[in-house]
């Protein structure tokens, strides 16, 4: 069973790694967090972002992550295409281990690792560092390179990685093409019995990885959810909401008492918004 206690750690509430994401609601459905209750404990709300040419911070998506399993919970981003090269470098957010260090994303250089994977703990194993925010879902330089955050991954199989949850990548891309606006939440459920590496276990394993778009035209909100690997191996599709859907089997597999996906209600609002993807 995983227990969910909403719980920060003090060390954790600094700006761009922060009690919320306040810097960075805009890549959320009506600027509103998704809704886990309760929260998470030892969790940290990241406001991921980089420094332009011209010394100008610029934030590229949110991330929710847990620095016991040293996986992030979910990332949230806008959708855009067409996808350009990747890079292979990877960086880690400084704060998570330093709250004195400069905030924004930096090469995986001298770290301890306390609260973060670091690089090298995935050699040998048979897992790929998994994108939770994906490179062929970007449109600019600055938003690949936020991608490549360790941050922004989890170990995943590297046979599914490869092959049914690309496919389902690049199906995503055809399915969110004619949005007006769409947004994105993927998110993994770990399994809390595997870490690697093998001679110091440190990163929790990810059991599945789900997603949830919600696609904006015209005044239609259309959502949809997936998750995989399924017991077959493979992507399966299936509602945001009701009995049978990806909230349901989140709030089953997480053991919470609920949760919303893309809520209608942004902090604050008291007026119910028109559309929503729920």
């Amino acid at each position: 069973m995983i227990l969910f206690v909403f719980l920060l750690l003090p060390h954790l509430s600094l700006s761009e790694v922060g009690q919320d994401f306040s810097l960075c609601n805009q890549f959320f459905l009506s600027n509103s967090p998704p809704q886990f209750t309760p929260a998470l404990s030892s969790s940290a709300h990241i406001c991921q972002c980089l420094w332009d040419n011209n010394g100008k911070k610029i934030y590229l998506c949110a991330t929710l992550y847990n620095t016991t399993w040293r996986i992030p919970i979910y990332s949230a981003y806008v959708f855009k295409s067409p996808n350009i090269g990747r890079c292979d470098a990877w960086f880690i957010e400084p704060q998570l281990d330093d709250r004195n260090a400069v905030p924004c994303m930096r090469d995986g250089g001298p770290t301890n690792g306390n609260n973060q994977a670091v690089n090298s703990d995935d050699v040998g194993s048979n897992y790929d560092k998994g994108h939770l925010y994906p490179v062929r879902h970007t449109n600019n330089h600055l938003s690949m390179l936020a991608t490549s955050t360790l941050t922004n991954a989890a170990p995943q199989d590297l046979t599914f990685n490869r092959g049914q949850w690309s496919t389902h990548e690049k199906d995503v891309i055809v399915d969110l093409q004619s949005c007006d606006e769409a947004y994105v939440v993927t998110g993994v459920v770990p399994d809390t019995n595997k870490k690697i590496p093998t001679n110091n276990p440190r990163v929790t394993v990810s059991k599945y990885y789900w997603r949830a778009t919600c696609c904006k035209q015209g005044s239609t909100f259309i959502g949809k959810g997936y998750f995989g690997p399924d017991n077959n191996g493979k992507v399966q599709s299936l509602p945001i909401t009701g009995p049978t859907g990806l909230q349901q089997k989140l709030i089953n597999d997480y053991q919470v008492m609920s949760i919303i996906i893309f809520p209608v209600l942004p902090p604050g609002h008291k007026r119910p918004l028109t559309g929503g993807c729920n």
